[in-house]
């Protein structure tokens, strides 16, 4: 459990401070999840250079870039380690193709959620059983909906704590970690991918747009798949 003054005292800390300490408390049951994106690398880096006993894993769509599973395969050598990955379950994914079309997510924002939901929410639940701390890798300027997020947070669905160590960072502030510790990162960013998502879903941004209005282009929305929706 992690009491008010646990709250408190992370408030405070640093994102490697933070990782170090949830590390310390909970002696098994902390997990992060990366998408492989910017932030992610960040918090992946101070996981594994730390040797923290966190558990790493990722969520493969089957619709993701290629450099996405080069990345991943550079992380593993850079590292030592090995990421675990989580698929969606195959029968769920043939009864939407076969019912809707490989591409129905463009035809409504319903269809959309419902791809979300087979390739990531489901996967990331199974990933999560039995976890009591999802670290994030979210910030707070990424989008509207994640502005008043705060550090500690308490997934009621979920039944664990979300951690989300950078949450206060800048864009900025990413982009200096990453330089500092030559950090790898997907060569899709300098395209002008910044989030980056599954493949068909992506399109890289213009010069002042949003981070997030990259991710399903073609639709008005508050830019979400259902991972982070609380």
């Amino acid at each position: 459990m992690i009491s008010k003054e646990d709250e408190d005292v992370l408030k405070g800390l640093s994102a490697e401070e933070g990782l170090q300490f949830l590390a310390s408390k909970f002696a098994d049951g902390v997990v992060f999840s990366t998408s492989l994106g910017q932030e992610d690398q960040v918090i992946t880096d101070l996981i594994f250079k730390n040797k923290l006993p966190i558990k790493v894993f990722t969520l493969d769509t089957g619709r993701l870039f290629y450099e996405h599973y080069d990345l991943l395969s550079k992380n593993n050598s850079r590292y030592k380690t090995k990421t675990e990955v989580y698929f969606p379950d195959a029968s769920d994914v043939e009864k939407y193709v076969n019912e809707k079309g490989i591409n129905a997510f463009y035809y409504s924002v319903e269809n959309r959620k419902e791809c979300c939901f087979i390739r990531k929410v489901k996967p990331l639940n199974r990933a999560l059983e039995n976890a009591k701390v999802w670290i994030t890798g979210l910030r707070a300027e990424q989008s509207e909906n994640r502005e008043n997020m705060p550090v500690v947070e308490w997934d009621e669905e979920r039944k664990l704590y979300k951690y989300n160590p950078l949450i206060h960072w800048t864009y900025q502030d990413v982009l200096d970690y990453i330089e500092e510790n030559k950090v790898q990162d997907l060569p899709l960013h300098k395209k002008g991918y910044i989030s980056v998502g599954c493949a068909p879903c992506t399109r890289a941004i213009e010069p002042g747009e949003n981070p997030r209005a990259g991710r399903w282009w073609w639709e008005e929305s508050h830019k979400e798949c259902g991972l982070h929706t609380h």
